[in-house]
């Protein structure tokens, strides 16, 4: 591994020592961030908007919580926890004029900074604390004494505070415990975007699909479809997680293995590849950026039609009806309702 890898040793909890620490945005990555942080010892502060529904929660975990505009002033760290595309409204409304000098804006993802969605204030240090697993995980292995990995990344114009201060969060959420990378707001945010839409959530599901498709097209069950292309892919991810895919192939049948090095090869191909690289190029020069804010300011038209329709798949049906089966499977009814929402893939 060439990336220095930064651990407990150093990183220095001292830094948020009388700092006012505001996450704005009490969801999957805010409240771990805010839960960890105050266990760690920093006084951390809450910024929702007028009615958020999240505010009486982080009130019963005893945080203050303020209006956004409100928590900015009183802060001298504000992270972002708001999905993407929000982010730019809030960031003009209620935090770039309540952001003066000396102050710290503490990003998850680069996307709103490196494609120039926000644009900070000079004089302002600007880090970024990306753990590499959702909120809930960052939460429970604090929890546990351990640590999800996560990177971090100081940008170009920022004070030699900047990087310190940034190991130092790190460290208040539990992920130098894990190990924490340094990255580049560029870097971070190109590579987040390809895998997820190339590989970890569009081409996995594309891959399920296509195959659960093909096997009933020739006249087998769905159920047995349903198995063989969605249900075991989780048992393979384990195994390539546990210890990698030459452990994976260690650890499945020889025939299995065999048809791995025959077959993949045929499904990925040099074309699967050179959709890839386009699909960087779209994501490197912002043209995926670009359609998914004129999304977002059409209100999402597109993006809830494609929603509704692929939650009629025929996968979607039979998963269900498999899955109230299989009792050591945590069951969990996803309603995302009728507006566009953000989550934190890795």
């Amino acid at each position: 591994m060439s990336a220095k890898v930064y651990t407990d040793k150093d990183a220095d909890l001292g830094i948020l020592n009388g700092k006012t620490l505001a996450i704005l945005g009490f969801g999957s990555q805010g409240h771990a961030h805010a839960l960890n942080l105050k266990d760690s010892g920093a006084k951390v502060i809450i910024g929702l908007y007028e009615g958020s529904k999240s505010a009486p929660v982080a009130k019963d975990y005893g945080f203050e919580v303020l209006s956004n505009a409100e928590a900015v002033k009183k802060a001298d760290v504000i992270m972002i926890a708001l999905p993407d595309m929000k982010q730019a409204a809030v960031y003009e409304k209620d935090i770039a004029p309540n952001l003066t000098p000396g102050k710290t804006l503490v990003f998850l993802h680069g996307l709103n900074i490196h494609f120039k969605l926000i644009t900070p204030k000079k004089g302002v240090d600007v880090i970024m604390v990306a753990p590499k697993g959702p909120g809930h995980i960052v939460r429970s292995q604090y929890k546990e004494g351990k640590g999800v990995p996560a990177l971090v990344a100081a940008l170009p114009g920022s004070s030699k505070n900047a990087l310190p201060l940034a190991l130092a969060w790190a460290k208040g959420i539990g992920a130098t415990r894990g190990g924490v990378i340094e990255t580049t707001f560029r870097e971070e945010t190109e590579t987040d975007l390809f895998g997820e839409q190339a590989v970890l959530c569009g081409g996995v599901s594309a891959l399920i699909k296509a195959g659960f498709e093909t096997l009933c097209e020739a006249g087998y069950q769905p159920e047995m479809a349903y198995f063989e292309c969605c249900h075991e892919m989780k048992l393979i991810v384990d195994l390539i997680n546990e210890s990698g895919l030459s452990g994976m192939r260690f650890s499945v049948s020889d025939t299995a293995e065999w048809g791995d090095y025959q077959s993949g090869p045929r499904v990925i191909t040099a074309d699967t590849k050179k959709a890839m690289k386009q699909v960087l190029t779209e994501i490197q020069d912002g043209t995926f950026v670009n359609k998914w804010v004129a999304e977002h300011k059409a209100g999402y038209p597109n993006f809830l039609r494609i929603r509704e329709e692929e939650t009629k798949h025929p996968i979607e049906k039979v998963g269900a009806e498999l899955r109230s089966l299989m009792p050591w499977i945590k069951k969990k009814n996803v309603n995302k309702g009728t507006t566009a929402q953000a989550s934190f893939i890795a």
